[in-house]
């Protein structure tokens, strides 16, 4: 019998580029869903070429296929409306996409969310699944909004909800921070304490994997995270250490850093250095998935790669 057939989107930008490869090196089929042709497109077995946002006619971009992973979106609005931009691009295209699929009959439609679909950045306590969604922002809002869209397909689906994911080619808030690990200067950010559930993309990976072939009808989220949480002064004294180099922070109080933080208007960052965001992964881990990296390996490799 031939391979599964996976259609991916989003293949071009971070996460997906590494889904595609990952998805081949374990045998599956990969047919792309692009927007527009690119050059230096990733290597894969076909692709079409179509508006996500207008599916007018996606049976020749599904046939034959047995699930797709939906990974395209935008974090970022684009126009200076947030909840009009990821109204259109999050909710409404992803809702089309799957009932594209539930006409072609796709076996499965694997939603890459996001953690902010369940909580702020910040959360007290422990957050699994079963506690009830509370995003803070229109991003999180417009993810949640398309995981509600596709409650009301006949469509077997998961939506994945990934914590901060980090790997090569990150960009983002996790590119500054290697960025300032990389540095030769201590930093005074060891007094910081809240501690924050991270993500390996070979652990993302490996969760899509796990997803697209689980038996049964799942049609539910599931929160995705390496196994721990960490403080920022251990994450960075773990990526130092990866360059052999000492951790170098000064144990300025937090108080004092977020404080600092907030009179000169970044108080979301204060809230993100200063608070936790800790999630548990039992769901997911019921359907057979476990880390394949450890966040202090992963995170000293990451180091490791910027200073090649």
């Amino acid at each position: 019998m031939s391979a599964p057939l996976v259609a991916l989107t989003g293949a071009t930008g971070f996460v997906g580029r590494h889904l595609l490869s990952d998805l081949r090196a374990h045998g599956y089929r990969v047919r792309l869903l692009l927007r527009r042709p690119t050059e230096g497109a990733p290597d894969a077995d076909s692709a079409v070429i179509g508006d996500l946002a207008r599916p007018m006619n996606m049976s020749r971009a599904l046939d034959g296929v047995d699930a797709i992973v939906h990974s395209a979106g935008i974090a970022h609005a684009m126009s200076g409306r947030p909840e009009d931009d990821y109204r259109t691009v999050n909710t409404e295209a992803t809702i089309a996409l799957a009932r594209a699929a539930e006409r072609s009959g796709v076996r499965r439609f694997v939603f890459l969310s996001s953690v902010r679909a369940q909580t702020g950045p910040c959360a007290d306590g422990v957050v699994d699944e079963g506690r009830a969604p509370a995003p803070t922002d229109a991003y999180g809002r417009s993810k949640l909004a398309a995981e509600d869209g596709l409650t009301g397909l006949g469509l077997d689906w998961a939506a994945l909800r990934p914590v901060l994911v980090y790997g090569p080619g990150v960009k983002g808030n996790m590119a500054s921070l290697v960025r300032l690990a990389t540095t030769p200067w201590p930093l005074p950010l060891g007094g910081l304490r809240g501690r924050r559930s991270l993500l390996a993309l070979e652990n993302l990976a490996e969760a899509v994997r796990i997803v697209i072939a689980a038996d049964g009808r799942l049609c539910r989220p599931y929160l995705v995270a390496d196994d721990g949480a960490w403080t920022l002064p251990e994450m960075i004294g773990v990526m130092r250490r990866g360059r052999g180099m000492k951790p170098m922070l000064v144990p300025v109080p937090q108080a004092l850093v977020a404080g600092l933080l907030r009179a000169t208007g970044r108080g979301e960052a204060a809230e993100r250095l200063t608070g936790d965001l800790v999630v548990e992964t039992r769901a997911l881990k019921a359907l057979g998935w476990r880390p394949v990296v450890a966040t202090p390996d992963g995170l000293a490799a990451l180091a490791r790669d910027r200073a090649a």
